[in-house]
């Protein structure tokens, strides 16, 4: 059983030392940097306007739109890495079923295009 445990030692070593720097990184940005906030700094500056008073406010469908696209083909990406890397091995039967994959991609891309999904009023 110590063994076992000991083969996590590095993983612990790691977590600390990760810790470690992170604490001393806050704590000198604490102690170097000046801390005086005023209303320019606590201004909104990510989105541009200010946050909404109330949480529940209806978004617009086309940002849930634009979400699940930006989703669809970052898996795209993420099943092209392993499919390259191992193309060697899988040969043709590979080859051609990747090609449909990314056909049917294609199609639902130019579907999507045609439909105005992608267009921003």
């Amino acid at each position: 059983m110590d063994a076992l445990l000991a083969n996590y030692l590095p993983i612990l070593i790691f977590l600390g030392v990760a810790v470690a720097i992170t604490g001393i990184a806050i704590v000198g940005s604490l102690v170097v940097a000046r801390q005086r906030p005023d209303s320019e700094k606590s201004a909104a500056y990510e989105c541009g306007f200010d946050a909404f008073s109330d949480a529940r406010h209806k978004f617009d469908v086309r940002f849930y739109l634009v979400a699940i696209l930006f989703i669809i083909f970052d898996l795209e990406v993420a099943f092209l890495f392993p499919w390259a890397v191992a193309l060697g091995k899988i040969g043709l039967f590979g080859f051609w079923s990747m090609m449909i994959f990314l056909a049917v991609l294609t199609i639902g891309f130019i579907y999507e295009w045609r439909k105005g999904a992608l267009e921003w009023e």
